[in-house]
């Protein structure tokens, strides 16, 4: 009988009360996008992803984000929430510095924030 209780208490203590077996979380592996950019011409309303720079900052931290080949999205801040002030720049255009741009996040990841802009030739 002393071996039963020992056994129960033992099993009650390691199911303690501290997962939410009510509402779980489920969060996956993958990393999230912060910032998925779009850049067009503003006459032709072309995208453009040649010779283009994107630097996203977000106060000491900057980055440069990737064109993705075959697509027309640069993207970047991976798992990275902040306010960011994107700056954008091609050989022949205008180069543009956006407002700041906030990044929030769930409980699991950042939600990726979507923008689109569009730079006039010189």
């Amino acid at each position: 009988m002393r071996k039963i209780f020992f056994i129960l208490l033992i099993i009650g203590a390691s199911c303690g009360n501290d997962d939410d077996t009510e509402n779980p979380v489920l969060c996956t592996e993958e990393a999230r996008l912060g910032l998925e950019i779009v850049i067009k011409d503003v006459e032709s309303g072309a995208v453009l992803t040649e010779g283009i720079t994107v630097m996203a900052s977000d106060g000491q931290y900057s980055e440069t984000l990737e064109n993705v080949k075959g697509t027309n999205l640069f993207i970047g801040a991976y798992e990275r929430k902040g306010t960011y002030v994107i700056s954008i720049s091609k050989t022949g255009y205008i180069s543009i510095v956006s407002d700041p741009v906030i990044v929030t996040e769930d409980i699991c990841h950042v939600i990726t924030k979507n923008l689109e802009f569009v730079l006039s030739k010189k």
